[in-house]
């Protein structure tokens, strides 16, 4: 048996499920810990449950090559089911099967399968899938390590060089294999973004101008966190002598969203969360791959990497995220769970007093009770607050689980 160590946040979310007539759908990007979750699930269900008949179709591994679409799977599964006992499906990558929704339907329908189900892209429950397994299906989406588990993954303490290691590795499981050996570290980093730009993106959708694909991850990699639009990228390339339009613009953004490299977070309006149509940003789910793609110094663009891992925290808890419009000013983070909202504002330091006053003044503007933050790397310990508004350290908000 593998050493796992295990994700007890993902893994609450799924036994609620284990044995329901609910198909799983673990979604993420490539190489975030899914297939692992699997096997975590896999253990669960052999530890608390008999007479159960595990079936595992693992997409990247050869021996499975011959499954090629939903009549293949079906045939296969058919062949492995055992009579008179719960017979556990588990498919990983299951996107690489053609049409594979269609057998699952049939599947579920015999009422002696409980399906686990891992995919790559985000539109894995659109189009035929959900119209053919609507109310049939529950999605959990897996995100790579939080700074919690990347200290317990590697065995490492909390302080500032380890917060710094994970602003510039990311949170990738595998990493932990690679001894924090920074040339080997990046070079398994560009190797993930290669295999999910060319297999999630560019195979899977069609891709023809790979050379502006990476033009275009080259251009939200340097300004993450910054707001923009297509229309402004268009003009931009065609600055450089590229002529592309709005509409491809928006076509390959979709793409790289879909993959799950990058996500893209809208503008709303405070005074009510109306979302703006035009000017958004982007941010990357793993910041080690846009590391890998920048190769940047950390110190350089710090406060765009504090943005990033802000932002996918708060994903990661569940949160719907926006950029907070105030008039003429800016709310880095408006993130809304369960009816209740918390506004956030990230900064590298505030030790500049005009800089203290903009930061804490735009969260003053915000006429409401909820709790507001300003999250930088002064050395307040733990925390300190002004008229309501806590600093908080960002080693501290990573720490916790909101």
């Amino acid at each position: 048996m593998i050493d796992l160590i295990e994700r007890p946040q993902y893994l609450k979310k799924i036994i609620p499920f284990i044995q329901q007539q609910l198909i799983k759908v673990i979604s993420g990007q490539r190489r975030v810990g899914k297939s692992y979750l699997l096997k975590q699930i896999e253990v669960e269900i052999l530890q608390k449950f008999a007479n159960v008949n595990l079936v595992k179709i693992d997409k990247e591994q050869l021996q499975f090559s011959f499954i090629k679409t939903f009549e293949d799977l079906n045939q296969y599964a058919q062949t492995k089911k055992v009579a008179g006992k719960v017979n556990c499906l588990f498919i990983d990558e299951v996107q690489e099967i053609k049409e594979f929704e269609k057998c699952l339907r049939s599947l579920q329908n015999e009422g002696v399968w409980d399906i686990y189900i891992t995919g790559s892209n985000a539109n894995l429950l659109s189009g035929d899938l959900a119209t053919l397994l609507a109310g049939r299906f529950v999605e959990i989406q897996v995100h790579g390590l939080s700074y919690l588990e990347f200290l317990q993954f590697n065995k490492l303490s909390d302080n500032s060089q380890t917060l710094n290691q994970y602003l510039e590795f990311g949170g990738l499981p595998y990493l932990h294999h690679l001894n924090n050996n920074q040339e080997v570290v990046l070079e398994y980093l560009k190797n993930i973004y290669n295999t999910i730009l060319l297999k999630d993106v560019v195979a899977r959708e069609g891709i023809r101008n790979v050379y502006f694909l990476e033009n275009l991850v080259n251009f939200l990699a340097d300004n993450t966190g910054s707001l923009i639009s297509a229309q402004n990228i268009s003009k931009y390339l065609k600055s450089q002598k590229v002529d592309i339009s709005t509409q491809t613009v928006l076509n390959y953004i979709n793409t790289l969203t879909k993959a799950f490299l990058v996500y893209k977070v809208s503008r709303a309006d405070v005074h009510g969360l109306k979302v703006f149509e035009v000017g958004e940003k982007y941010y990357f789910e793993d910041l080690g791959i846009r590391q890998s793609v920048r190769q940047s110094n950390v110190l350089s663009d710090t406060e765009k990497r504090m943005e990033n891992v802000v932002f996918i925290h708060l994903l990661r808890n569940g949160y719907k995220v926006f950029v907070g419009q105030l008039d003429n000013k800016e709310i880095n983070f408006v993130a809304e769970k369960n009816q209740n909202k918390i506004y956030i504002q990230v900064s590298y330091t505030l030790a500049d007093e005009k800089t203290a006053q903009r930061e804490f003044g735009n969260l003053l503007d915000v006429q409401d009770n909820y709790p507001k933050y300003v999250v930088t790397l002064d050395d307040f310990l733990p925390s300190r607050t002004f008229k309501g508004i806590e600093q908080m350290h960002l080693r501290n908000f990573l720490l916790r689980e909101w």
